[in-house]
């Protein structure tokens, strides 16, 4: 029987970017004629979120900001090394990347070999991974193996099939050249010191974004833009019993299996009634503190209207996580909420034992 470890992470796209960028959402918010002057006046912004935003847009926050998310992929990379797994199974969202006009399915396993990644060159194709300047100094040439296993992924879409969970799947990318920056980026901060990543990574993409895959592209619009929702995302509990169905059928195998959840939580641009200047913090911390208490059923009852009013479309990734940790009983080891109110998203990192 197989061993699961299971971690919960963000793929914060501006942490990529040096701190004097790391608020650039924000700021692109503040532009956004649509929105009233009295609400983008720092005068009227919760205290903490003046402090943050500071006199410089937020550079001096970024970094303590910066040493926390750090901090907390440290702990994830040294259980993923302690662990030792064989393939690492990641929950992402795509966002307009692979799941474009063409096709949008809701759950789909990556059956891709070894990949050819070069992050920089190809972040045209991922225009939420914040450009081409970063944080290392890596240039377009810079790239590496991205290492596949398409005999557990195969394996993994067949058990989640067999469970009753029409899964697609795919051999090859169909439209991004690499893979998409909900799994690209949980690489790149796990290996962000650059010592390498050496386990096989194995693409869970979920159709998280719903209404706005393809009306938004996934992403930013001004407020006043003209929308034309996209069928809704599955509901919440149904991404947990995907999650279940995933973790049993990799519970069956011989492999010791890393499950990553990849997003942070609620984000400032898709939070309407926050005028997309902050995230919904408060819906975070109720989900957070069931987490906390191992509350499955407040995860299973919160239904996608929630989700969308809060702005919490990728932690969809999270209820498929959730689903499976409850599914294979792995206690909770370790978490950590990282608040923020000028840097777009809350963040969450969470690791559960080995069950």
């Amino acid at each position: 029987m197989a061993e699961i470890l299971a971690l919960g992470l963000t793929h914060y796209p501006p942490l990529c970017l040096d701190d004097a960028n790391m608020a650039g959402i924000l700021g692109w918010t503040l532009d956004d004629p649509a929105i009233p002057a009295a609400a983008k006046d720092p005068a009227n912004w919760p205290a903490a979120m003046r402090a943050e935003w500071g006199a410089d847009r937020g550079a001096t926050a970024a970094a303590a900001h910066r040493a926390a998310l750090v901090s907390g992929f440290e702990q994830l990379r040294a259980a993923l090394d302690a662990f030792a797994p064989d393939a690492v199974v990641i929950f992402g969202d795509d966002q307009y990347e692979n799941f474009k006009e063409d096709v949008i399915p809701a759950f789909t396993v990556c059956a891709y070999g070894d990949l050819e990644v070069r992050p920089w060159a190809q972040v045209k194709d991922s225009g939420a991974i914040g450009g081409k300047p970063n944080v290392w100094r890596e240039g377009p040439d810079f790239g590496f193996t991205l290492k596949g296993r398409p005999d557990i992924a195969r394996q993994l879409a067949t058990g989640m099939i067999e469970a009753g969970i029409d899964a697609a799947y795919a051999y090859q990318p169909l439209h991004h050249p690499g893979i998409a920056h909900a799994f690209l980026n949980a690489v790149l901060f796990l290996d962000y010191h650059r010592q390498g990543f050496p386990y096989p990574v194995i693409c869970v993409p979920l159709n998280c974004y719903g209404r706005r895959v393809i009306s938004t592209r996934g992403f930013l619009s001004r407020f006043d833009a003209p929308v034309d929702p996209d069928p809704p995302s599955p509901s919440p509990k149904r991404f947990m019993e995907m999650g279940a169905a995933a973790a049993r059928a990799l519970s069956a195998s011989p492999w010791r299996i890393a499950m990553i959840a990849s997003s942070s939580w609620s984000h400032a641009f898709l939070c309407d009634w926050t005028w997309r200047l902050r995230p919904d913090t408060d819906a975070d911390r109720r989900l957070y503190d069931a987490l906390s208490r191992s509350d499955f059923a407040l995860w299973r009852a919160t239904t996608l209207q929630q989700v969308e009013t809060a702005g919490q479309h990728e932690v969809l990734n999270w209820f498929a996580l959730m689903g499976a940790v409850e599914a294979i009983g792995a206690p909770l080891a370790w978490s950590r909420f990282v608040e923020t109110h000028v840097f777009n998203s809350n963040k969450v990192f969470a690791q559960w034992e080995p069950a």
